[in-house]
Parts: structure tokens; C-alpha cells; sequence
């Protein structure tokens, strides 16, 4: 895993890169907050793939306990996916108003993500 820090549309952003599942819980994506903004960047972007499955099924309450800590710490966070075809109405409606609020952004290319930031 590495955490690159970059700049888009004016906004330091730091981007997640690996090919494999990075965060599983809570801490994971704690961990890798507090490494971003240790860098700079309270702007975090990673994508879907990164996030453990069940994060995607609300009733795990994955979500919840991983997207808290975003706020507690006053931390953006851009998912980067294809969420687009999604046949959980809960999960359209919980993106929708994610995206609405602006702390935390499914989006589905890093240019998006860097206009979310900078709103």
C-alpha cells in the first residue's frame, strides 16, 4: 500500500494506491486518514476495491463505523467506483445523500473527486 499526495484543481488530495482490499474496518481507514493528513492532505481518495465487500451492505453497519471516523476527524473521502447500476434503493438513497453533504463522495473518476473536494 502507498499513499501519494497530489493536487486537483487546487486541493491537496492523497490517493491510495494497491491492488488489494485496504481497509476492513474502522481502523484501517483510520490508520490511513491520520497517515494522509500526517502528510498534508485531509482530502482522501481511494477506490471501491479498496473497502471490504461488506461495506457495501448496509445492515453490516461497515459503513457506518468506518465513514464516522471521516467525520470525527473532519476528513473528506472520495470513493472512486461504478455505482451507477446499484439495486439496493438504501444504498442509492445513502450515496445520494453522502454525495448531497459533501464529506463523503462516491464519484467515478479522480477528476470528480477533485471537484467534490473543492466545493
Amino acid at each position: 500500500m502507498q499513499i501519494n499526495i497530489r493536487q486537483i484543481n487546487h486541493v491537496s488530495v492523497a490517493e491510495l494506491i494497491s491492488d488489494k482490499v485496504e481497509i476492513k474496518n474502522a481502523q484501517d481507514a483510520l490508520d490511513i486518514m491520520m497517515n494522509s493528513m500526517y502528510q498534508g492532505a485531509e482530502n482522501i481518495m481511494i477506490r471501491e476495491k479498496h473497502l471490504i465487500p461488506s461495506f457495501f451492505d448496509l445492515k453490516t453497519g461497515v459503513a457506518g463505523e468506518i465513514l464516522q471516523k471521516f467525520s470525527n476527524y473532519n476528513a473528506k473521502l472520495a470513493i472512486i467506483g461504478n455505482f451507477e447500476n446499484i439495486s439496493s434503493k438504501s444504498l442509492r438513497d445513502f450515496i445520494r445523500e453522502s454525495n448531497r453533504t459533501g464529506r463523503i463522495n462516491f464519484v467515478n473518476t479522480p477528476e470528480d473527486a477533485g471537484k467534490a473536494f473543492s466545493r
